[in-house]
């Protein structure tokens, strides 16, 4: 699914490498089990009747592994309860998870930023917290730039993928911040390129790069070995930000995507980047 992440993860260290991969899966366990459960209906999300028992069924399940209740048969379940045990991965974390995924199931529209934050928290920065205690780092500081790593990755998910979530009748764009710009709700559902658009892309994509530069402070306090593959991540990412520029801010039209080489291409940068700081 996620030919980025996995390739920023092949230069881990086997352990390392096996403990990312388990996180992984458990993150696309839910997104599975809540797209797998959701009608279209007249282009309006409506949750299965049977899904929110089956993530309430989730939050037990967690719950019993960190307890020690519930011994699972599940690949996924055993690669999770091994990692995140091994790990010692706050329980808070992967529960705040399935709360951000289910989140999705009935609200479509955000106020303000503050709303949309709260929500990459969720679905991203949980992520990067999740994961960094598999990295290995040295200051308890670098928790903080993971969680704005996430955030500068939700950013970019969310400005890549605005004509997709329209196609859904979702707008993960801040309302108060559409007019600011003098855009409205309808410009966004109706796929309008206009000035206004240009500049309101501009304010969001300088935002988002601000969170990926105050984020590359902390790869510095991951464990050596780890940190290659999170710069490559954090790169190939705003790479992405890159692209929509050179599309000249159309996301209605085109969702951007990096090719192998151009992921590839940022190695060198890195390496040196590396050796530098050593």
């Amino acid at each position: 699914y996620a030919k980025t992440f996995y390739l920023a993860t092949r230069f881990l260290p086997n352990e390392k490498q096996r403990g990312i991969f388990a996180i992984y899966g458990y993150c696309r366990y839910i997104d599975n089990l809540v797209d797998d459960n959701i009608d279209l209906i007249n282009n309006d999300c409506v949750p299965n009747g049977e899904l929110s028992s089956h993530l309430d069924a989730l939050r037990d399940k967690v719950e019993g592994i960190y307890e020690g209740t519930f011994q699972p048969e599940d690949p996924i379940f055993k690669a999770f309860a091994d990692t995140f045990l091994h790990f010692e991965i706050p329980l808070e974390l992967p529960l705040m998870l399935i709360d951000g995924v289910e989140q999705d199931l009935h609200k479509r529209r955000y106020s303000n930023f503050k709303e949309i934050y709260d929500y990459s928290f969720k679905v991203a920065s949980v992520v990067g917290l999740m994961t960094t205690p598999v990295f290995g780092y040295n200051d308890e500081q670098a928790m903080n730039y993971a969680a704005d790593l996430g955030i500068a990755m939700q950013l970019t998910n969310i400005l890549r993928d605005v004509g997709e979530d329209v196609e859904r009748n979702r707008i993960y764009l801040a309302h108060d911040e559409l007019l600011a710009f003098g855009l409205t709700e309808q410009d966004i559902l109706l796929k309008r390129m206009d000035d206004r658009f240009v500049e309101f892309m501009k304010y969001q994509i300088k935002r988002a790069r601000d969170y990926y530069e105050r984020a590359e402070n902390g790869i510095e306090m991951l464990d050596r070995n780890a940190r290659l593959p999170v710069y490559l991540a954090r790169f190939n990412y705003a790479k992405i930000l890159d692209k929509i520029e050179e599309n000249e801010y159309d996301v209605f039209s085109q969702r951007v995507f990096l090719s192998r080489y151009e992921k590839l291409s940022i190695l060198p940068q890195i390496i040196y980047k590396l050796n530098r700081a050593s």
